[in-house]
């Protein structure tokens, strides 16, 4: 089955730039694309200074629908939003003070690819961080979710008016233009054993995660893309659109297109990779430019059971993918609900155990191709977040309306578009998002259900 290879090195213009990150890509690009990928095939994606978050989002949401092992190669800088103290990859237009809307959230990373099958992805990253980030990672791990594999290396900020290299990455690269890709822990190793001492090799934080190896269940294919998501782009490698001009992911329409804030920013349940030494990017569609999710998979391989499933044994995310990859979306959302409903009675309605479970629910609302009640179900998650007593502005609480604000954009029912409207509309109130006009998107659509009966 063919891979999917993501190479993203991104870094600030001007003064604020600690790593020439974009310096690597001509050595990865150069490396084929089976070899990038350790698969027969591959499809590469490449983008080289994004200027937008959203531009980044859309392309790892694509690459993380596409079949088969999925590698993100990332080579960048690390900052700190001021206000959350959050790390965000520092796009071309970061600076400290506008990271938290300029950079992209590392917590995307864990969010977009945590339904991903177990052992089918890995990041290779090659990070810089600035005094302050390097603080906080020494006391927080950096987090890019229990199901992915990560290795590599973050260091310290370089000499005052210095522009450090990406010497781990290449490195990486320059041993896989050798034609050979070994085991990624060995490749980690060799290109750890590349790096000289003046590099940073003795004061990086070496990150090191293997992800769970889960062997195929009975009825299970492989990960197909979700619906609404764009397809992954043909073989070979994709150079990203020049500067100020990365396309959206809808086409305009006459209604701002409104791009998904950062997913949730929660603790995770799991335990982060370890350090040694010492958490929508389709935009939200205006009505004329969303695209109607298509229908479930026609092919299954296993017979619908008779009677209701139950929690297999183990991990139950687990066996909710396999569901959905198989095209069971009933059999998956009954699963989680039995989950929703055991979190419920163990910690209460308004618990983080209970709302993690009315999310996955959301999620296979949208991947069964149900937007009605996948709109339903964020709304509610965003009110119970907010009647516990979580602030307009936190990461889950935009996360779960932009989110209720992208599936509302795909009813095509305009009884229920205006029931939606009117709930989303009084939420937007509340929690207006990073981006300005979601308000305004929202009450312009009402008006033209209004005015079509």
């Amino acid at each position: 089955m063919p891979g999917t290879v993501l190479l993203l090195a991104a870094s600030p213009v001007g003064k604020g730039c600690l790593v020439d990150a974009a310096s690597v890509l001509p050595i990865l690009a150069a490396v084929p694309p089976a070899v990038l990928s350790g698969t027969e095939t591959a499809n590469v994606v490449e983008l080289a200074d994004p200027l937008e978050p959203q531009a980044v989002l859309t392309r790892l949401r694509a690459a993380a629908v596409a079949p088969g092992p999925l590698t993100v190669f990332v080579a960048g800088q690390l900052q700190l939003d001021r206000r959350q103290h959050l790390p965000h990859l520092a796009l071309a237009r970061s600076t400290p003070a506008t990271v938290r809307y300029t950079g992209f959230p590392w917590h995307w990373f864990r969010e977009e690819l945590r339904l991903r099958a177990p052992g089918s992805t890995s990041l290779v990253v090659d990070l810089h961080a600035d005094a302050e980030t390097w603080e906080w990672l020494r006391a927080n791990p950096l987090d890019s979710g229990r199901g992915s594999a990560v290795y590599g290396r973050i260091a310290p900020p370089p000499n005052r008016r210095t522009v450090a290299g990406p010497a781990y990455m290449k490195a990486v690269a320059t041993l896989l233009r050798s034609g050979h890709r070994p085991p990624l822990d060995q490749l980690h190793q060799q290109a750890l054993a590349r790096i000289s001492p003046e590099a940073g090799t003795g004061t990086d934080i070496v990150l090191t995660a293997q992800a769970p190896v889960q062997a195929p269940a009975p009825g299970y294919l492989p990960p197909m893309p979700a619906p609404a998501f764009a397809p992954p782009p043909p073989p070979g490698h994709l150079p990203s659109p020049a500067p100020g001009n990365q396309a959206p992911a809808a086409a305009p329409g006459p209604l701002p297109a409104l791009t998904p804030t950062a997913p949730a920013a929660s603790t995770p349940s799991s335990p982060a990779p370890a350090l040694v030494p010492v958490p929508a990017a389709n935009a939200l569609p205006s009505p004329s430019s969303a695209t109607v999710p298509a229908g479930p998979p026609t092919l299954v391989l296993t017979a619908l059971p008779s009677t209701p499933p139950t929690p297999a044994p183990g991990n139950p995310h687990d066996a909710i993918t396999a569901a959905v990859e198989s095209g069971r979306h009933e059999d998956a959302d009954v699963l989680a609900a039995g989950e929703e409903q055991g979190a419920v009675r163990a910690h209460g309605a308004g618990s983080q155990e209970a709302l993690h479970w009315s999310e996955v629910r959301a999620d296979l609302a949208m991947l069964a191709g149900d937007p009605v009640r996948s709109c339903r179900t964020w709304l509610a998650v965003a009110s119970a977040r907010l009647g516990a007593g979580q602030e307009p502005d936190a990461p889950a609480v935009e996360a779960a309306v932009d989110r209720a604000h992208h599936q509302w954009g795909q009813v095509r029912d305009a009884v229920l578009a205006r029931e939606l409207g009117a709930a989303l509309a009084e939420l937007r109130s509340k929690v207006p998002g990073r981006r300005r006009g979601a308000l305004a998107n929202v009450h312009q659509r009402l008006e033209q259900l209004q005015v079509s009966g």
